[in-house]
């Protein structure tokens, strides 16, 4: 049973993209229905999990029993996917979740029903009775009445409803937070912080008078490190919430300014959901109930399961009329729906990659590297993958393929998955992975070393054909240096002989990116490919990898120039 021990609305934080559940879920549901979930079990789950193809971590954990629940007793069992008790058993809702053709709407369904208090989580002796919500459904009733609920306002004001009786003093709470904020123009992030310092202090007095300030994870009682963790606690529960209900497809997001808001199209499904969905926990002391009611897959009814609702949908985006969709089941009429979602969707991924291709974006695609390095935008690591993309399609030449996800407005939804690079580069006569990371330090090498040469070597294997790779960061850590240096001089078949990669930084990737921009006509794949070969030969003649560094930088500075 989870515990919760602090006075803030919980949100489930693992994993952190709510698609990455399904394969695990189905993995485990597979290997291990029918047995008791314990420690063996949870040990054998992660040595089977480590040799899947969708694993993202490195190897097994040192704890993997641990690492076993974090994964399948936070979001999945909390959301009715999986039962654990008395054994491992895919629900009815996990079932639809893993194998139906609409993942999105199960999930959304689970989220409505996630409640606190419930059968599933404890609660510390000293807050109980500070829950009574339905955390998600609440926050769609705030973005709704707001119109929009930012970052900020999340992580201050939208994680203190710890009770759905207390929804008209946050949403005026907020209210007043944006009244001042047009007040401390020049100095918001002060303010922001101030307010913000302030709300952890009233939170939490009770605790801090009774000298109660060191947490789990650290021996240290000072008020400010205990300021530090509750920042961060709150962080990750707007990011969490954030994440979950986008994958919903109901949200909108504006990462600029760190916003979420409701689909235009999508409000007369909120304001369905807001009117027929009871606030009020249910089946807090039953726990077998509770299970029948949150592993149900049909429930609660949505705003599209009704026949003539959906019939409305189809007629408002699509053309079809009502003889034509007259006979047709629900499920007929969904899929149709989905069809017309993924052709807009296509259609604005299109119409993207045309007036990226035009230079038309230039100087928006270089200022949205700055705004990510100066960390004004919410997911950053997400809207690296996407800018790069759109700076590799601005390159032309070939076909630019980025492996994160789009929602349905054609916005970036979610990363790469782990077993892939985060950008495929599939030219005439060669192929280009390109891989970026805004991580620095030991725990770049640590984290990007082996999966980004593994990646390589996959595309290299799949392509048939030459293959080279772009690691970009915005700083290149030595160990990173010297590892890719080495694999370039050392065959090995795994990579399908010497790898061809070569590091980064993003002041050089945006110096390319402005050379191909004044460059007298539109650089080709020609030009791609001789900037490799140069930047690889200058590796085999480097004396050492800071050598090939300074070659990099060389080599950088004279690509296209006139």
């Amino acid at each position: 049973m989870a515990r919760i021990d602090n006075k803030l609305l919980f949100f489930t934080t693992s994993p952190r993209t709510p698609a990455k559940m399904i394969p695990e879920i189905k993995l485990l549901s597979e290997r291990f229905s029918g047995k008791p979930w314990n420690k063996l079990t949870q040990e054998e789950f992660i040595d089977e999990l480590a040799q899947s193809d969708f694993f993202e971590g490195k190897g097994s954990p040192s704890d993997k029993a641990f690492s076993a629940r974090d994964r399948i007793n936070r979001a999945p069992k909390a959301l009715g996917f999986i039962d654990l008790n008395p054994c491992v058993a895919l629900t009815d809702a996990g079932d639809s979740f893993i194998n139906g053709k609409r993942p999105q709407e199960i999930f959304l369904r689970q989220l409505l029903k996630f409640q606190l208090p419930s059968p599933y989580h404890s609660e510390n002796r000293n807050i109980v009775g500070t829950f009574y919500i339905r955390p998600y459904l609440e926050i769609l009733r705030l973005v709704r009445e707001l119109e929009y609920i930012t970052f900020d306002e999340f992580k201050i004001f939208a994680v203190q409803m710890t009770d759905y009786h207390k929804f008209e003093a946050i949403r005026d709470s907020i209210l007043r937070f944006r009244e001042e904020k047009s007040q401390n123009r020049g100095q918001y992030k002060r303010f922001v912080n101030d307010i913000w310092e302030n709300a952890i202090l009233e939170i939490h007095k009770d605790r801090i008078a009774a000298g109660k300030t060191r947490t789990r994870e650290t021996n240290d009682a000072s008020l400010k490190k205990f300021i530090a963790t509750q920042k961060s606690n709150m962080r990750d529960y707007a990011d969490a919430c954030f994440r979950y209900l986008r994958y919903t497809g109901l949200i909108a997001i504006s990462h600029k300014s760190r916003s979420i808001s409701i689909f235009e199209d999508k409000i007369v499904e909120v304001d369905f959901i807001l009117s027929t969905v009871s606030r009020d926990p249910v089946y807090i002391d039953d726990v077998n109930a509770y299970k029948a009611y949150l592993f149900s897959a049909n429930s609660p009814v949505l705003y599209t399961d009704n026949e003539a609702n959906i019939v409305d949908v189809l007629m408002r985006i699509g053309s079809f009329t009502r003889r034509e969709l007259a006979g047709k089941t629900i499920e007929e009429l969904k899929d149709l729906r989905d069809d017309i979602v993924k052709q807009h969707k296509d259609a604005v991924i299109h119409e993207q990659v045309a007036e990226i291709k035009s230079y038309a974006l230039y100087s928006e695609i270089i200022d949205t590297f700055n705004e990510i390095i100066a960390d004004e935008y919410y997911d950053a690591p997400l809207m690296f993958e996407y800018n790069t993309w759109r700076a590799m399609t601005m390159l032309d030449g070939g076909n630019i393929k980025g492996n994160f996800n789009f929602d349905d407005a054609g916005q970036p939804l979610s990363t790469a998955a782990g077993n892939m690079p985060d950008i495929e580069c599939d030219y005439d006569d060669f192929a280009l992975s390109v891989e970026v990371t805004l991580q620095s330090g030991q725990r770049q090498y640590e984290s990007e070393g082996e999966p980004v040469a593994r990646h390589y070597g996959q595309l290299k294997k799949k392509s048939g054909k030459e293959t080279y790779c772009l690691f970009i960061a915005p700083t290149i850590n030595a160990a990173t240096l010297a590892h890719f240096y080495g694999l370039n001089h050392l065959p090995i078949a795994l990579y399908g002989g010497k790898s061809k990669i070569i590091p980064l930084e993003l002041d050089q990737f945006m110096r390319l990116i402005e050379n191909s921009y004044n460059y007298e006509t539109q650089p080709e794949p020609k030009d791609i490919r001789r900037f490799l070969d140069y930047a690889i030969m200058l590796c085999e003649k480097a004396t050492d990898e800071n050598n090939w560094r300074s070659g990099i930088q060389t080599c950088v500075d004279m690509w296209l120039a006139s």
